[in-house]
């Protein structure tokens, strides 16, 4: 693999302008804009922002790894490539949150789905968060765009491997629908090891795409930086306060680094953003920011075949159903999406349960054993209200998210549906993630099984890769803490672009959503900051 090009070392030796923080940063920067992160919504606004001539900023807390350091070896990608490690949770501990923290942010440890916003999602936020201007045919031209621009289609280049496939062979049997998921991909080497950074550059990711081109007309890079706070007067922003930090977050010393900006993008994901803006003491009147952070939260069961599966091969997803999110209205149970989960050895050593002896017989199974997901749209339900971003004591951000019974309703559902489909694809056995499982070798007995058991948090196992909302759009102040256009209601050179403008989950891969949304967002803004029209694709 070291011998592959590697663009972005490529450009560093031309002279692009990259800063790591732990070597030393500038008392004083100017710009016209800095962006906050560097994942979806960052790359997005960076791109266009630059295409208008304006000089750019990009501040990101995590490291730069570039494609010659992806190594395919998951103890070194959770390790440098995920927020806290890969370890990050909700307050109670009982899900884990995998995000991005690199050059890149999450687009580049994703595993590639790509789906636009479904128009019931937009619809939604119309009649619920006064979202007027936002629905299927209006965003349709920036989802477009986007897609040109990341090279998303549906995965057709490679038949799926079998842990994608059995998905489709089970649903067809049931009657349920089942189609292939596009993906940001060019030229992939199917290996299978998306979540570990993309050892070939195949992901069209920010790493490889928006962020070199923005480097190359001319922005600024400091990785290994954390965004600390802004400086806030009035109606304003500033400055920003930066400190730099070790790879493991610690800070390196307590000199500052302070930016001056006409204006000012945040871009550091739900979660972060919140965080950030509440350790400024960001004016907050209606008690908005932070609130309605949702989660897909996901549900997973394994299917134990006779033939072998080895879902650690190939592309990790290339198949889902949207039948239980279609037939599922906002007013009755929660509705999921169906997808497969890559079966490599650290990941799926969670995913099967267990703990010792009982998690040594499980790997036994290993090599046959097919993993499937739910997505559970959360958001959508008065009973379904979300979690909340508040600080820990250092400043740190923490997810106050616990799981509500409207919620575990959906997990048992869920794991009911995915057994009866794993055991319709032929499984000899199957497992659901839940305390109180064991191999059921029917889906008789799996059903009565499933439906015994008790649905309370720590008995199921869960996480989420999708972490959205916190500082959500609004058409009024009472409504949201941005603007429609992206703006903060309260401070005028202040925009968001990331997934916490969402007010709800969206039932899908939310990587596409940002990128279209942000799309509309930041042409919006090079236009009124700099004159210009400017496009992602010509």
């Amino acid at each position: 693999m070291s011998k592959l090009p590697d663009p972005f070392r490529e450009g560093l030796a031309r002279g692009w302008k990259a800063t790591n923080g732990e070597q030393g940063l500038p008392e004083q920067v100017q710009c016209d804009v800095v962006i906050v992160g560097s994942g979806a919504g960052a790359g997005i606004t960076a791109e266009l922002l630059t295409k208008a001539g304006l000089d750019v900023v990009l501040v990101e807390e995590g490291p730069l790894r570039t494609s010659t350091d992806f190594n395919q070896k998951e103890s070194e990608a959770y390790a440098s490539l995920y927020q806290e490690g890969g370890g990050r949770k909700n307050m109670d501990g009982t899900l884990t949150l995998l995000q991005g923290r690199c050059v890149g942010g999450t687009t580049v440890i994703n595993w590639t789905s790509s789906f636009r916003t479904p128009a019931s999602t937009l619809k939604f936020w119309e009649d619920n968060f006064g979202l007027k201007d936002f629905d299927e045919a209006t965003m349709a031209p920036w989802f477009g765009q986007a897609e040109k621009r990341l090279n998303m289609h549906k995965w057709e280049e490679a038949p799926p491997n079998a842990n994608n496939e059995l998905l489709r062979t089970g649903a067809k049997k049931l009657g349920i629908s089942a189609d292939v998921i596009p993906r940001n991909v060019k030229g992939c080497w199917n290996l299978g090891s998306c979540g570990m950074g993309c050892p070939t550059n195949a992901k069209q990711s920010m790493l490889v795409t928006t962020i070199p081109s923005s480097l190359e007309a001319g922005a600024r890079l400091f990785y290994q930086t954390r965004a600390q706070e802004f400086v806030i007067k009035g109606d304003k922003v500033e400055g920003l306060i930066c400190v730099p930090i070790r790879v493991n977050g610690q800070k390196t010393s307590d000199k500052v680094m302070r930016i001056t900006a006409k204006h000012y993008v945040v871009s550091g994901g739900a979660i972060n953003s919140p965080a950030l803006l509440k350790r400024s003491k960001a004016p907050d009147p209606h008690d908005l920011l932070g609130t309605r952070t949702f989660l897909h939260p996901v549900a997973f069961s394994g299917g134990v075949f006779e033939q072998r599966i080895e879902g650690w091969a190939g592309a990790p997803q290339s198949i889902y159903s949207d039948h239980f999110v279609h037939n599922a209205p906002p007013e009755g149970p929660i509705g999921y999406k169906l997808e497969a989960t890559p079966m490599h050895p650290g990941l799926a050593a969670v995913l099967m349960g267990g703990y010792g002896k009982g998690l040594a017989e499980r790997f036994q199974n290993y090599p046959n054993t097919q993993m499937m997901l739910a997505l559970l749209r959360d958001g959508f339900h008065p009973e379904s209200t979300g979690g909340n971003v508040i600080l820990n004591v250092d400043g740190s951000p923490l997810l106050n998210y616990a799981m509500s019974d409207y919620v575990l309703a959906g997990f048992k559902q869920a794991l009911l549906t995915m057994a009866e489909v794993q055991f319709a694809a032929g499984a000899k056995k199957v497992m659901p993630l839940h305390e109180q499982a064991q191999y059921y070798t029917s889906w008789a007995e799996a059903k009565a099984a499933i439906s015994a058991y008790e649905m309370k948090s720590y008995y199921v196992g869960g996480g989420s890769a999708h972490i959205m909302g916190g500082c959500r759009m609004g058409g009024t102040e009472q409504q949201g803490v941005v603007r429609p256009d992206g703006v903060h209601w309260q401070l005028s050179n202040l925009s968001v672009h990331d997934g916490s403008l969402f007010p709800t989950s969206i039932g899908a891969n939310p990587q596409l959503s940002i990128y279209g949304l942000t799309n509309r967002l930041a042409t919006g803004l090079a236009k009124r900051l700099s004159g210009k029209d400017v496009a992602l694709v010509a």
